[in-house]
Formats: structure tokens, sequence, C-alpha cells
């Protein structure tokens, strides 16, 4: 029982510890940039507009009252506009407030966005298979890098799972993302990494609901090799590593 002691402390709320903490925010330390820089020359692709178009359901309650854990998908590629969609709905920014800070269509503690979205995308429609970054500013697509043996490296990175083996590699696309703590430990010092891990449940159950509106099927990862997912995506593990993996296809019947 005492192994558990430790992480049980951690989902508590440390408030009182935390308010006399002078975080580097209230040191006057500069904020991280809340998305990540890339090269301005690297292949970048316009995301279509978001549009209600691609839902095939649009009642909410369905939306939550069907919604499952999908793990068998067909072969039917996602459209672009519907990766559009949901990359929005997970990520997307939908307006600034006074203080310059995104404003998203998931909460985030502090509007600190720790987040970045890695794809491994195999089947969209008119895209290349590869490694993807999603820009949120300006809702586009950055391509990394082409990965050989896709599926066998998905198989590699989630591992064995328990309910239906080697599943994630049949997906369209595997979300992976990668959290920056200090986004959030500026701001929150000790309190932050209870909060980042709050806030990425906040998006993946909208990837869940996103998905279920257009027809597809999502399921959370979160057992996965640490160490290979983050060297894949040139993470060092440390500064940045993933925290979530979820996979997306279109429901087999």
């Amino acid at each position: 029982m005492a192994r558990y002691e430790q992480q049980r402390q951690f989902l508590k709320s440390n408030f009182l510890e935390f308010k006399h903490i002078k975080t580097d925010k209230i040191k006057g330390v500069a904020q991280p940039p809340v998305v990540k820089p890339f090269d301005p020359d690297s292949q970048i692709i316009d995301l279509p507009k978001v549009s209600r178009e691609v839902l095939r359901n649009g009642n909410m309650f369905d939306c939550i009252d069907q919604r499952r854990s999908t793990r068998f998908y067909s072969a039917e590629m996602l459209s672009l506009e519907e990766l559009s969609y949901l990359l929005w709905a997970t990520q997307g920014i939908t307006g600034m407030n006074k203080n310059g800070l995104t404003l998203r269509t998931v909460p985030c503690s502090g509007a600190t966005h720790t987040f970045e979205t890695y794809l491994l995308i195999m089947r969209v429609e008119g895209v290349q298979e590869g490694i993807y970054r999603y820009l949120p500013t300006g809702h586009k697509l950055l391509f990394m890098f082409e990965l050989e043996q896709m599926e066998q490296k998905v198989d590699a990175i989630t591992l064995d799972q328990p309910f239906v083996p080697n599943f994630a590699k049949k997906a369209a696309v595997l979300f992976a993302w990668s959290t920056t703590p200090y986004r959030s430990e500026w701001k929150y010092d000790i309190s932050a990494h209870k909060k980042i891990l709050i806030d990425v449940g906040h998006v993946c159950q909208n990837l869940y609901l996103s998905s279920e509106s257009i027809g597809a099927g999502a399921c959370a990862i979160g057992i996965y090799d640490q160490k290979l997912i983050d060297e894949i995506l040139g993470l060092d593990g440390e500064e940045e590593f993933v925290i979530y993996l979820g996979a997306v296809g279109k429901k087999r019947e």
C-alpha cells in the first residue's frame, strides 16, 4: 500500500503549498511560446475550412450516448475535411483574450496550452502517408517526414494492447499529443503536472465526440513505448515528450 501513497498525493490539490511559491511568471520570467516554432520553408498544407457539412450526426446527445472506444476500423479513408474538423475540435483556436492568450475548443488551465499534436497519418485522402504536426495558429498541417514501415512502427509503439492486439495500425490516423511541461510550470510551478493530465483528458474526449459525429471511432491509448515514440518524433523526452495517444478510423460495419 505504501507504494501508492506518493502517487495519490499527486492527485490531490496542493493549493495551500502552491500559494506560497513565487512562480517564474511572478518573477518576471518571459512566458515560453505556446506553439512550437517551425521552419517556414517546410512543406505546409492549408487545411480546409471547418464546416458542419462533414457531420453525419450533429446531435450531441446521440454522440455522447453512442460514444465507445472503437478498435475495429474499416479500410475507408478519412477525408482531409474530416481530419481538419478533428484537429479543430481537439486543439483549434476560436479566439484570443485581451492578454493575447489563445482560446481553443478545449478548456486549459490558465490558457497555457502545453500540448502539440503530432499525427501518424496512414489513410487520409490526398495526404501522403507520414508524420505531421498540427499548427493551430493558421489551422495548417506541417509535413515532417515519411516513416518507413509505418504499420510495424505503430505496432511497436502501441505495445501489447490488452483487448484487441495490433488494432492501432488499422486506424486512419494515430494522434500523438506531446506536452512541454514548462509552459504550465512557468505559471503553476508544482501544481502544473496535475493540470496537464486533466487538460489532456479534455482534448481526448473532444476527439471521441468529434469522431462519433462524423461516423468514425476513436480509442485512447495510454499503454505505449515512451522512448520509441519520442525518438520517432524527434522529442528530447524531458522538455517535450508524448503524454497520450488516440487512434481514429472509420467504423467497421
